[in-house]
C-alpha cells in the first residue's frame, strides 16, 4: 500500500536501475499507477444513473461507490498514506475528493446540497475513510459494511422526510 521503488522493482522483477529509466520518480510510478486505475473505473463513473428519484439515486451512489472503492482499495490506501510526501499523491487526493463531491451534487437536490450539515453527513457516510474504517478496521463484509452505511443514509433521508 505505500510502494517504494525497491518494492516497485522486486514485483517487477526487475533492477532499480530499469525503474528509473522508466520513470523519473515515485511521482512519475504514482502517475502511470492513476492512470491503470482511472482506465478501470471510468466505466464505473461516468454511467447513467438507473433510478429516476433522488433517494434510489442515492443508494445506487452506495452500490457504486462500494465496487468503486473495492476496486481502487489498494491504490486509495497509498494516496492516502503517502499524500503527505508527495505532491503529486496529495493533489491527486483532493482531486478524488472535489470529483466524489461534485458527482454527490448532482444526484441530490438543491435543498440537501445546500444544508452543509446534511450534506456533510451523506458525504461523510459515502465517503473512503468510512469505507476503509468499516472493510479494514471492522473487518466487515462488502455486504456488511453496505448495509451499515445504508442505515446511516436511511436515517439521514427519514430526518429529511420526517420535515
Amino acid at each position: 500500500m505505500t510502494p517504494s521503488a525497491v518494492t516497485v522493482a522486486e514485483r517487477a522483477n526487475v533492477g532499480m536501475r530499469t525503474v528509473f529509466r522508466h520513470f523519473e520518480d515515485m511521482d512519475s510510478i504514482y502517475d502511470e499507477m492513476t492512470q491503470e486505475v482511472a482506465k478501470a473505473i471510468t466505466p464505473m463513473l461516468v454511467a447513467p444513473y438507473e433510478e429516476t428519484s433522488w433517494h434510489g439515486r442515492l443508494f445506487e451512489c452506495l452500490d457504486r461507490r462500494a465496487e468503486l472503492y473495492e476496486t481502487v482499495f489498494p491504490m486509495k490506501m497509498c494516496i492516502t498514506l503517502r499524500r503527505f510526501q508527495s505532491d503529486f499523491l496529495r493533489q491527486q487526493h483532493d482531486r478524488d475528493i472535489v470529483y466524489l463531491r461534485s458527482a454527490l451534487k448532482t444526484i441530490l437536490p438543491p435543498e440537501i446540497t445546500s444544508n452543509r450539515e446534511l450534506f456533510g453527513a451523506m458525504e461523510a457516510a459515502l465517503d473512503f475513510s468510512t469505507w476503509r474504517q468499516l472493510r479494514q478496521d471492522q473487518k466487515r463484509s462488502v455486504e456488511s459494511a453496505k448495509k451499515s452505511i445504508r442505515l446511516v443514509l436511511e436515517a439521514l433521508v427519514a430526518s429529511i422526510d420526517a420535515d
